[in-house]
């Protein structure tokens, strides 16, 4: 079961590991990006680690902020473990030139706004 009392510090995962996921890919274009291996794969786990946090918040914290789009993010996190063989370096590229950046908007704005005390007795 997951406790809400850990959503706080999930959220921040999430946050931390989308700024890795910014800094690695800041001014690099698709082709160097997939010509860098090393760069392709920290985005690639930074981004495997953003899903799984997403995937452990709690189905009332996700059902509280439906205009994020937990499924696709957790979803994403799917294909990099277990459909790694067939990952798609562009829809990669997109998700941390596109995706990421507004995911980690909405997760700032919720660390922010919440009013954690009362989330967590809750």
């Amino acid at each position: 079961m997951r406790e809400r009392i850990r959503d706080k510090g999930r959220l921040q995962d999430i946050l931390d590991y989308s700024e890795n996921v910014l800094q690695f890919i800041k001014g690099v274009g698709y082709e160097d990006f997939v010509a860098d291996r090393i760069r392709y794969y920290a985005v690639m786990k930074n981004i495997e680690i953003v899903g799984e946090a997403a995937y452990m918040l709690t189905k009332e914290f996700k059902d509280a902020h439906p205009e994020t789009a937990w499924e696709v993010v957790q979803g994403m996190r799917h294909v990099l473990v277990h459909g790694y063989a067939h990952i798609n370096s562009i829809t990669l590229y997109d998700t941390a030139v596109k995706g990421i950046p507004q995911l980690r908007e909405q997760v700032s704005r919720y660390l922010s706004e919440t009013d954690w005390s009362e989330w967590e007795e809750t």
